[in-house]
């Protein structure tokens, strides 16, 4: 029997779906999972995203890295404030999501909501300044200005944490884009569907369609797709256990990825280290009194 809202109103189930160039589509395979909560409760069935799914999040990722990398990055950084702006509006929302998903009292789950809209308020607030601590003006022997800038590396594959399905998200996801990349995301696996209502936050936002794609399904099944695909720049696998690293890296090394695969505790305070390790260095040569 369906379950009733109050005056035995049918409770409208929400349908979890993918999130890939800026549209909520279910996966092609038609798969969906279960996410489940304390006790082996259902809260949901999550899609299951497919190969093609990742490809086609790598193409709307790819379509929107020209116009991402091409805004100021003050305008970049005020996008993502806008980002912060509307979790803090639904910060209730997804304290409920997360104590359901991670099986956490509210009050850790409001501290881990809390934490993750202060960690976008901190990457906001760096677009407009990476580069002074990127790039620079280099000392050369000549009549020559030179100088260090950074770029965006392009598109960026993010295996997001296993154990946090917001915070742990956040703090893959906020230093990728605020460089100017875009970014194709595998949610936690377990805990997809706090996911999900971040991506509704994205799509109501200021943020581009196809910066962000988040893909929901099994981790084991998408990551090979994206480390391997030709078209992905650069590959972060934070949410990869270390013994399973090597075949990854293995095939990233097909179109020479960058390969993010740090050890550090992303849940400590959030330092520039995420954001310079998805910058390329581009290198200016000019003649003095040009």
């Amino acid at each position: 029997m369906a379950d009733t809202g109050s005056g035995g109103r049918l409770a409208v189930r929400k349908t979890y779906k993918l999130y890939i160039g800026g549209a909520f589509p279910r996966s092609e395979s038609g798969r969906v999972y279960p996410a489940l909560g304390a006790g082996g409760a259902l809260l949901g069935n999550a899609a299951q995203a497919s190969r093609k799914d990742a490809r086609d999040a790598v193409t709307a990722a790819r379509a929107a890295a020209g116009k991402w990398s091409g805004a100021t990055a003050y305008n970049r950084g005020q996008v993502l404030y806008r980002v912060a702006e509307m979790l803090e509006g639904r910060a209730a929302q997804f304290t409920a999501e997360v104590a359901a998903a991670e099986q956490v009292g509210d009050r850790e789950a409001s501290s881990q909501v809390e934490a993750a809209i202060d960690r976008w308020v901190w990457y906001a607030g760096w677009p407009d300044k990476v580069a002074q601590i990127a790039g620079g003006a280099n000392q050369v022997a000549g009549p020559y200005f030179n100088f260090s800038v950074p770029e965006p590396t392009g598109v960026v594959a993010v295996i997001a944490p296993q154990e946090s399905s917001l915070l742990g998200l956040v703090s893959v996801v906020a230093p990728v884009i605020a460089t100017g990349n875009t970014a194709v995301v595998v949610a936690s696996q377990d805990h997809p569907l706090p996911a999900v209502s971040l991506a509704e936050v994205l799509a109501t936002s200021d943020i581009p369609a196809g910066v962000v794609n988040l893909l929901t399904g099994v981790t084991g099944e998408l990551a090979p797709v994206l480390a391997g695909h030709m078209d992905v720049n650069a590959i972060d696998l934070t949410g990869v256990p270390a013994a399973a690293r090597a075949e990854l890296e293995r095939l990233a090394a097909g179109n020479v990825k960058r390969v993010f695969a740090a050890d550090e505790d992303w849940a400590a305070a959030p330092t520039p280290r995420r954001m310079l390790a998805f910058l390329e260095t581009k290198t200016v040569w000019h003649p003095v009194g040009m």
